[in-house]
This record gives structure tokens, C-alpha cells and sequence, in this order.
């Protein structure tokens, strides 16, 4: 499998400021093999499309397909058709891969039999607030123990950060699901899963993400999560987890908790009052704990961003899945 050709995919909306950078660490891989590039254009508000036909007649390597609706698993799926090689790796349109990510993703797929191969998100910030993003991103506490945000050892998983694989293990389940507006990653490895393949983690893989850059794109980034995890929950029940169920727990416990805090003051009761604000206390204290681990060689203006942004994911997260996707 070591020089077979591999297509890079790659759905692509309002990125013209990243875009070819993106493709120009795509292009400059070390692989040995032969690598095509198709980029899905959705219906981008900014010069996107331009600067994708200008890559295209630069180099006869890149190709482009149209998306009309923009949608991430529909675009995905318009690459796919348009690809001519067995290997397929996804790379989104502000990711940088590192010179060797192919490569490494090609030999993994060849050493472990799997069907999906990849690495880690690795958060970086570059303001305050987004290196405290990063900070909750790969915090155990801020998004569970999933090893493609906090790192582990390779093996078996559920799912990886975007992923290099095999074009029949993608055909045999169908391609991406497009009524999946967000977790259509998770869905398709899911499904790959259930027809008897294996999706692979190695910490070999690492993929740069630039976190959101206010509390408003994260709670936006975190409620969708949310709400398209409950979808997936509700099409197979034996998906859920703790990890999943945490953060709605949390919220209706530490909401509850303190309304039952407040009636205890109103009352004068001080039995309901501890009761009641007991909830949100232990919030609060495991927050500031996993501030303190999290952010140990952070300094002052990015730690003390972080309980804010532990809540702000949490709660819009745990708010996104008790509402769905209706």
C-alpha cells in the first residue's frame, strides 16, 4: 500500500484566508505515491472559490466539485465521487497536516488492517481566550476521555480526528449520512464499525485546530455538538455513554440546585439552602481543580478564562442534546 495514489478530500466553505496555505501542506506532503486533491466549494460569501480555481489551474493535482448546499457531509460525499484513488484522507479547510501526515496514515492502514486511520485535534490558541479553548480541549474534564483530544496510546477506538481511509470501507457503509448536519464523523465510524471494521487511533497523527475565537462561536460550536450527538443517541440507543450524558446531567442538576438554593433563601431555610447550592458548589470546586491541572504552565490571562469556557462548553453542550436536532 506504501506508494499507491491517495485522494485528499476536502469540503470547503468561506476559508479563503486558509485555503491555500491548506492545500499547499497537502501538496508538500513526503508520501511517495501519487496524491489528487478535490475540494467540495459550497456556496462561500467570501473569494473561496476564487482562490480554489486559481489552485486548480496552478497545479493539474487539485480539483474542485460544486456543494450548493454547503453542508459538510454532502460535500464530502461530492469528493468522494470525484476521487480515482483507494485511499482516501479528509482534511478540513483550515487544517495544516504536518509533512508526514499521509504517509503515516497510509502505513497505518497498512500495518493494522483498519478501516479508518487517525490522530489528534491538537487545540492550539493564539489569543488569550483561544489558548484557554485549547486548554478545556484537551482537559479530561472539559471534553471527557476521548484519546483524539487528550492523546493515549494507539489502538481500537470509536472515532478519530478527521481520518485516512480505506475507499471500500467508506462505499460499503454508503458514504457520509447528509441529514447529519454535525457528528457525521462519529455516525460513519460508527457504521464502519458495525459492518465489522476497525477504526484505528495513533498519536502519530497530529492535525493543528485554531479553537473558536469568542464565548459566542463556542457556545454555537458546543450546542451543535450537542444537539447532533442526541440524534445519534436516538438512532442507536447503545451509543450512549456517561461521557455523553455528563454534561446535560450537570446542567439540570447545577440549574435545579440552584433554583432550590434560591427558594431556600426566600424561605429562610438554611437545610434547603445547602441542599440546594450543594450541586452547583461541586461544579464550581471540580472546575477550579481542572483549571489548576490544565493550565499549570499557562499564564494569569489564559487561566483565568478557563472555568468561563469549561461552562460555556459544557452547558451550551449539555443544552444542545436535552433539545435534539428538531
Amino acid at each position: 500500500m506504501g506508494s499507491q495514489g491517495v485522494s485528499v478530500i476536502m469540503p470547503v466553505l468561506n476559508e479563503e484566508l486558509h485555503l491555500a496555505e491548506a492545500v499547499a501542506h497537502i501538496l508538500d506532503q513526503d508520501y511517495d505515491g501519487p496524491i489528487e486533491v478535490v475540494l467540495a466549494l459550497g456556496p462561500s460569501r467570501d473569494r473561496t472559490n476564487d482562490v480554489a480555481a486559481e489552485l486548480a489551474t496552478i497545479d493539474s493535482r487539485v480539483r474542485t466539485v460544486d456543494s450548493p448546499t454547503g453542508r459538510t457531509a454532502a460535500g464530502l460525499n461530492a469528493a468522494i465521487a470525484l476521487t480515482q484513488y483507494d485511499v482516501i484522507v479528509r482534511v478540513d479547510g483550515h487544517a495544516l497536516i504536518p509533512r508526514d501526515y499521509v504517509r503515516t496514515g497510509v502505513a497505518t492502514l497498512e500495518a493494522t488492517g483498519a478501516d479508518n486511520v487517525g490522530g489528534i485535534m491538537a487545540a492550539e490558541g493564539v489569543t488569550n481566550f483561544e489558548k484557554s479553548v485549547a486548554a478545556a480541549m484537551t482537559s479530561w474534564f472539559g471534553v471527557g476521555g476521548a484519546a483524539f483530544h487528550i492523546g493515549g496510546e494507539a489502538g481500537p477506538a470509536l472515532t478519530v480526528y478527521l481520518g485516512c481511509f480505506r475507499k471500500s470501507a467508506i462505499e460499503r457503509v454508503g458514504g457520509f449520512d447528509e441529514s447529519m448536519v454535525r457528528a457525521q464523523d462519529w455516525e460513519m465510524n460508527h457504521r464502519i464499525r458495525s459492518t465489522g471494521g476497525e477504526i484505528w487511533f495513533t498519536p502519530d497523527m497530529k492535525v493543528t485546530y485554531r479553537p473558536r475565537a469568542s464565548v459566542r462561536a463556542l457556545a454555537k460550536q458546543y450546542h451543535e455538538y450537542g444537539r447532533w450527538r442526541r440524534e445519534i443517541a436516538r438512532r442507536d440507543p447503545s451509543t450512549v455513554s456517561l461521557r455523553y450524558l455528563a454534561p446535560p446531567i450537570t446542567l439540570v442538576g447545577v440549574s435545579v440546585g440552584t433554583l432550590i438554593g434560591l427558594v431556600g433563601l426566600i424561605v429562610g431555610q438554611p437545610a434547603v439552602i445547602v441542599l440546594g447550592f450543594s450541586a452547583p458548589a461541586v461544579y464550581v470546586v471540580a472546575s477550579l481543580v481542572a483549571t489548576a491541572r490544565a493550565t499549570r504552565i499557562e499564564p494569569f490571562p489564559v487561566w483565568r478564562r478557563l472555568p468561563m469556557v469549561f461552562a460555556t462548553m459544557h452547558a451550551s453542550w449539555g443544552a444542545g442534546f436535552l433539545r435534539g436536532p428538531g
